[in-house]
């Protein structure tokens, strides 16, 4: 007799969780998703990618507009930072729609409630409506509940002019100034951003360089093209404190340095969402940084719970979490899934231009005596970005010199996140398949961004001889 009601729980229903869920159910499991949150989504659809990512394109359509030269004299006043805002209203919306369709279509159990752990096979739900809650068992979970951005004690972000990642969108109104305290991927990204609005930005970084996880050729390239901007860089500073004032915030670093500025956002890593889950009744620990540890299957050190997405750290990308989430509901029911699909997944980094990158680094080839060469296409020379006048950036191709394999794929500028895939196609063809040669003999469009893989592979190519 089945005492399971369901074959598989997933905690969450960000990409980690919609990806498990999904799985799941079309391998034929009975499944339900618990989300503490009133919408689906999760984080990413109502905090994160999604309304991060439509500020950035109303910034850069506002910023179009007024660079564009034709419309130099039209009557219009630059949009304040909560009317661009609103246009991800729209955006979000949608998603959640969308998705809640998917678990609908799919007979998927929606609970919305938090979750919380009484044995390694029940769950009990608090729902959030009505303070009722109902116990569920599972034959195997999935703990997908993300992150939230970490603050430490010393820094008040109940002041109004403090903030972190989730409550810089609540911003109503466009200050003059902005300091960044962290300069990871999130602090990159609203630094870019809020440069583009027009703010003077300072951007603390803790580190010796920017994004030190990137090729370093490409790392040089943002930095120097955000001072170009006139963000101001400081690197191998760490804050001591914060002080918050009614008419600006002033950060105070060890090196003794006070940086005053009119409102400040503190993006100095992410917290696991591991709180209220019952973790220690399963013998489960975290981290420092309430991060759970998993092995090379997702699973957790309970095998039939497994744990996805930013709950599990690095790489902490919505792609990832999503093809994470799709591993383990394939584990959990067939004992065994392709590596493939969680192996070399992209980087995607929004800032202005943006970045991407998949495979190794210059870096990583000579640490493994690998002999390898370098084909870069610069931007400038591409006829399509000589027409949309956006000519910063570079494609960068790392091949083996003997084989031609391509080992890693790095580009800096327009729609990198969009041209990387095509490297990412090729990489992933077996054998003799993955070649410099298949870049220099295949016709590409002209002119397009994409004809960069040609210019690169033959500057490559030209290296060897």
């Amino acid at each position: 007799m089945n005492t399971f009601g369901y074959d598989v729980v997933v905690i969450g229903t960000g990409p980690g969780g919609e990806g498990a869920a999904m799985q799941a159910v079309k391998l034929g499991k009975r499944v339900a998703v618990v989300e503490r949150y009133n919408l689906i989504g999760g984080g990413c659809t109502h905090w994160g990618t999604i309304p991060s990512k439509a500020l950035r394109h109303a910034i850069f359509r506002m910023t179009d507009f007024q660079s564009d030269a034709r419309f130099r004299n039209a009557p219009a006043e630059p949009l304040s930072f909560p009317d661009l805002r609103k246009a991800a209203r729209e955006v979000i919306t949608r998603q959640t729609d969308m998705r809640a369709s998917f678990y609908e279509r799919n007979r998927v159990d929606v609970f919305i409630g938090e979750g919380e752990f009484i044995d390694e096979h029940t769950l009990n739900i608090n729902y959030s409506s009505d303070d009722g809650r109902q116990e569920v068992k599972f034959r195997n979970a999935v703990i997908a509940t993300g992150s939230r951005p970490y603050r430490p004690d010393n820094i008040d972000f109940d002041h109004p002019r403090i903030f972190d990642s989730d409550t810089i969108l609540n911003l109503d109104h466009t200050p003059r100034s902005i300091t960044v305290l962290g300069a990871g991927v999130i602090g990159c990204e609203y630094a870019s951003m809020f440069r583009n609005l027009g703010l003077k930005v300072n951007l603390i970084n803790s580190r010796e360089h920017l994004l030190s996880f990137l090729d370093e050729e490409i790392v040089d390239a943002l930095s120097y093209h955000m001072r170009d901007c006139g963000v101001i860089l400081r690197h191998r500073e760490l804050y001591d404190s914060v002080e918050g004032h009614d008419d600006g915030v002033v950060l105070v670093l060890k090196s003794g340095k006070k940086i005053k500025s009119d409102i400040m956002l503190a993006a100095i890593g992410r917290s696991g969402n591991t709180q209220r889950l019952g973790l220690d009744k399963l013998g489960l620990e975290t981290n420092s940084r309430e991060q759970l540890e998993v092995n090379d299957d997702f699973q957790t050190a309970i095998p039939h719970i497994y744990a996805v997405g930013d709950i599990i750290g690095f790489p902490s990308l919505a792609s990832a979490a999503y093809v994470q989430g799709r591993y383990a509901g394939t584990h959990l029911v067939t004992g065994e899934a392709d590596r493939a699909m969680v192996k070399d997944i992209p980087t995607g980094i929004y800032t202005s231009p943006e970045i991407s990158s998949i495979g190794k680094t210059e870096r990583e080839l000579t640490e493994a005596s690998v002999p390898y060469e370098v084909g870069m296409a610069h931007f400038r020379s591409l006829a399509r970005a000589q027409i949309t006048g956006c000519t910063v950036g570079m494609l960068k191709l790392l091949f083996h010199r003997e084989t031609l394999e391509i080992l890693g794929v790095h580009c800096f500028g327009l729609n990198a996140s969009e041209i990387v895939h095509i490297g990412q196609a090729i990489m992933s063809q077996p054998g003799e398949a993955n070649s410099l040669q298949y870049f220099m003999n295949t016709t590409f469009n002209y002119p397009t961004m994409a004809e960069a893989y040609r210019v690169a592979a033959l500057n490559g190519y030209n290296r060897l001889f």
